[in-house]
């Protein structure tokens, strides 16, 4: 049963249901399903597809994780990061809202979903530790950005070219501007104004479908589309046919990369946010694998139903959470509220104008921009700061999907260079102590005389084994007086690879042959193992390995005045020892 249960997640919440949760669940799933409905058309937009695929994406898919996440308040659906890859994707291939727009759309959707599933069920979960969290952060800033400024052309009602730079938008834009619609603007203006109040007013407040109910109320009233304002026009009514996309292998080739970032992109936002709830409850464990999996399904489901790649989004479960979700029951409330809609109220929606889609987007995006955290790093780690200021710029610059690669080159390649030159301390001890630390950062620390201890916080292995020589080489040269011991402190060592074992081996013969004692001291189990099966401890010595440096300083200081002791045996007794 507990198999079955981690399988389908549901099972354990739906036995375990407390009538206590029933009303936090009703009113979160009709908060969200009422946010939903604008939010899904909007991103529809951005992704280029008719506003109506916005709520197909919004029924089968947030079922299905339903049924199968493993966090209790996160709210999938359209976002518009996913929206905007999906558009970048397909808008060199179709037209966009045709229907092989559409096609191409729900096959991106089946892409990304086999992908998640298929990592899913391999454990691949640890992929997502490629995009590193400056990286992540850079990406979604100029991804908002390059969003909002998609849609400064609808809240104007100017046509520009298609294009995903923010320059060649602006510059367009501003040719047009003698032509922008004065009722646009407004209608547009005022719906972001509306939104935008209301968010700061409370975050309960639906703002997005007040403009809607507004915007289109107005557009009705005054015969607004008569005088230029855009609005979606016919809506199909009823509730997605489920079909299953056209396979084209050529498509799915040249949709693969786009799929396979928009996969580890969506799955890293979720799961992030599924972490950052279930620190908040502490009732639930969010399973990372269990997660791709179960968003791959939602996924798969969203391309049988006509819909396009989706996620968790972060405002709509900061809502979910706020509104007293429970468990996934809310969302399946979400998807009743939904297809209620579909099925009796899409001709209300006829005369909802453009310009108000693109204002809930605009003002959505805008909380995706990391600002705060470009002051955070700049106070403490401003080579994160220049990796995430490095990827804003390739995807402003270079396009979405360079941008993102280009960004996890850049990570990896910090993470060779980190591996490569890891802290090393050089250790002295502290006056009246038998305490030893960093001499960089303890100015009462007093050297060993004629001793060098060291202290490598990181596995040694090929990539970093010369950074120790290195540092061992530079200290032997501010010594004063002839080296005489070497202490390697590898309480942070936690491997030993061949390359280095095979160092330590040299190290050893280069000590003996010059009279220097080589001790470890503070050696981990693990490694303990590999040096004694790599035979290591002979080439040592057995008694030059210390529970501890002090042991190990200690061990060596009365080595030392044995050997002075046998070569001047009076002294000790006579005091004429310098």
């Amino acid at each position: 049963m507990a198999a079955l249960r981690n399988v389908f997640p549901f099972l354990h919440w739906a036995s375990s249901y407390k009538s206590s949760w029933l009303r936090g669940d009703i009113t979160a799933g009709l908060t969200v399903g009422v946010i939903l409905i604008p939010q899904g058309m909007a991103y529809a937009m951005l992704a280029g597809l008719p506003p109506i695929h916005g709520l197909y994406a919004a029924t089968l898919p947030i079922l299905l994780y339903a049924l199968l996440g493993t966090s209790r308040q996160l709210a999938v659906g359209p976002v518009a990061m996913d929206s905007l890859l999906t558009a970048t994707a397909i808008a060199p291939l179709a037209v966009s809202g045709t229907a092989e727009y559409i096609v191409l759309a729900s096959l991106l959707a089946l892409v990304v979903g086999c992908l998640q599933f298929a990592m899913g069920l391999f454990r691949l979960g640890f992929l997502v530790n490629f995009l590193s969290a400056p990286v992540v952060s850079g990406f979604t800033s100029a991804v908002a950005l390059i969003i909002a400024v998609n849609q400064i052309p609808l809240l104007l009602g100017v046509d520009v070219s298609g294009t995903q730079f923010i320059h060649d938008i602006l510059l367009s834009v501003a040719a047009g501007l003698n032509e922008a619609n004065t009722i646009t603007v407004v209608v547009g203006g005022a719906s972001a104004a509306i939104i935008y109040g209301l968010k700061k007013l409370h975050k309960g407040i639906p703002g997005a479908l007040i403009a809607i109910v507004l915007a289109t109320a107005s557009t009705w009233l005054f015969a607004l589309s008569e005088h230029g304002l855009a609005v979606v026009g016919d809506i199909p009514s009823g509730l997605p046919m489920l079909s299953l996309p056209q396979f084209d292998m050529p498509m799915i080739e040249t949709l693969f990369s786009t799929a396979a970032v928009i996969a580890l992109i969506s799955f890293t936002e979720a799961v992030a946010i599924g972490k950052a709830l279930q620190a908040k409850h502490r009732t639930q464990e969010v399973m990372p694998n269990n997660e791709l999996r179960a968003i791959g399904v939602a996924n798969i489901g969203s391309s049988f139903v006509g819909g396009f790649p989706v996620t968790g989004g972060f405002s709509r479960s900061a809502v979910n959470d706020n509104a007293g979700a429970n468990t996934p029951l809310a969302s399946v409330i979400s998807v009743v509220v939904v297809s209620l809609i579909l099925l009796l109220l899409t001709d209300v929606f006829t005369m909802l104008p453009i310009a108000t889609l693109a204002a809930i987007i605009f003002v959505s995006v805008l909380g995706l921009l990391r600002i705060r955290e470009v002051h955070n790093l700049w106070r403490f780690d401003r080579v994160d700061l220049a990796l995430m200021v490095a990827t804003f710029c390739a995807v402003i610059f270079f396009g979405v999907m360079e941008g993102i690669g280009l960004g996890v080159l850049m990570s990896l390649a910090l993470v060779v260079y980190r591996s490569s030159y890891p802290h090393i301390a050089t250790l002295g001890r502290l006056p009246g102590t038998d305490q030893f630390r960093n001499v960089r950062r303890f100015d009462e620390v007093a050297p060993i005389p004629g001793a060098i201890i060291v202290r490598p916080d990181a596995p040694l292995f090929f990539a970093n084994i010369n950074a120790l020589r290195d540092r061992l080489y530079r200290e032997e040269s501010k010594l004063k007086e002839p080296l005489r011991l070497v202490v390697i402190d590898a309480s942070a060592i936690s491997s030993l690879d061949s390359t280095a074992v095979q160092w330590l081996r040299v190290v050893a013969e280069y000590c003996s042959k010059r009279g220097i004692t080589l001790m470890f001291s503070d050696v981990i189990g693990p490694v303990r193992d590999t040096m004694h099966a790599a035979g290591l401890f002979d080439d040592i010595g057995h008694d030059n390995l210390f529970l501890d440096t002090k042991s190990a300083v200690d061990a060596f200081e009365a080595r030392s005045a044995g050997e002075e002791a046998q070569q001047h045996p009076g002294a000790l007794q006579t005091g004429l020892v310098d």
